[in-house]
């Protein structure tokens, strides 16, 4: 005769297995506003949370005008770089049937879309309203979970990324290790996230954009007049350049490499290295009429190509105090 711990056993086992596909099956949705979660579906009943935008509802049933929900709240009222699972716990309850975005909602990724934009619109804004670059963080992300085949996807998720990589690259720089000159002593920032979009959106703008991110965690602190520094970002950016060609960062990449080897004319000069000032001085000239020649469209990055090649070759200081 079986153990009564066994019996109890086989009847969990065989309840999951006979009501795991209906659970499977649950309706997910993702919040595109705020709502409160009542008790029951009445606005005059008890309020059980609030929640916010970007947090994910499991639909358990619906009723005229109201959604029964497993939903996702913050526990605490902040929200740091992301770390949002810390600060979380699921509630139970009923929302109003407005703002709930699943998959079969008629051009839900537009809408969540639209809504993560305007939430990071609004973080931009002085004053703006209290989370919403997490907000928005959040939403970005969601759309590419949710719709992984709408055209939107790829944005979204390096939108996602990068709002997170300044939040945390903003808080990187206000520690005192930021400014030592070795980038192997900085606290680096997180790179999973970008090398997420790397890898579900490869050859794609956006790939393109967040591998340009990832060099960040490459660069020096401060240089101290040593030329190693910008030797080595100079490197770094023009294999960029090389690499992402079509990227909308290829111009950039190209201009900080030709910068940076103009300030080496200066440290070089400053170490009585007259050598190596001049190559550096040919460097930055090339690599100036390269982006010219590659990107003449892009306006920004050309003209500032144009004027670096004048002070180059006017003997212009382009770094440290360049008043003579």
């Amino acid at each position: 005769m079986p153990h009564k711990r066994s019996q109890c056993w086989y009847f969990v086992l065989g309840f999951l297995v006979f009501f795991s596909p209906s659970l499977f099956a649950a309706e997910r949705g993702v919040m595109a506003r705020e709502g409160i979660i009542y008790i029951s579906p009445n606005t005059s009943a008890a309020k059980l949370s609030n929640i916010s935008r970007g947090r994910e509802v499991t639909v358990l049933e619906r009723a005229p005008g109201w959604v029964h929900v497993v939903g996702t709240v913050d526990v605490s009222t902040t929200i740091e770089f992301g770390d949002e699972e810390q600060n979380d716990r699921n509630v139970t309850g009923w929302l109003l049937d407005k703002g709930v975005i699943t998959t079969a909602t008629p051009d839900g990724d537009k809408v969540l879309f639209g809504e993560a934009f305007d939430s990071e619109m609004e973080a931009s804004r002085r004053g703006g309203r209290r989370g919403a670059a997490q907000d928005a963080m959040r939403i970005y992300a969601r759309i590419a979970e949710y719709f992984p085949t709408s055209p939107l996807a790829g944005e979204a998720l390096y939108r996602s990324a990068d709002i997170r990589w300044q939040i945390e690259a903003e808080d990187q720089a206000t520690r005192p290790s930021a400014k030592m000159r070795d980038p192997a002593l900085h606290i680096p920032i997180d790179e999973a996230h970008m090398k997420q979009v790397i890898k579900k959106f490869p050859r794609t703008k956006w790939a393109d954009l967040a591998a340009y991110h990832l060099i960040d965690n490459k660069l020096c602190g401060e240089w101290e007049a040593q030329a190693k520094c910008p030797e080595k970002e100079a490197e770094i950016y023009l294999k960029y350049a090389d690499e992402h060609p079509q990227s909308p960062k290829a111009a950039e990449a190209l201009y900080k490499a030709a910068w940076r080897y103009a300030a080496l004319i200066v440290i070089y000069t400053t170490d009585n290295q007259p050598k190596k000032a001049d190559d550096s001085s040919a460097r930055a000239l090339s690599v100036a009429k390269k982006l010219i020649t590659q990107y003449p469209n892009d306006e920004d990055w050309s003209s500032r190509a144009e004027r670096l090649i004048y002070m180059v070759q006017n003997k212009i200081l382009t770094f440290g105090n360049n008043i003579e």
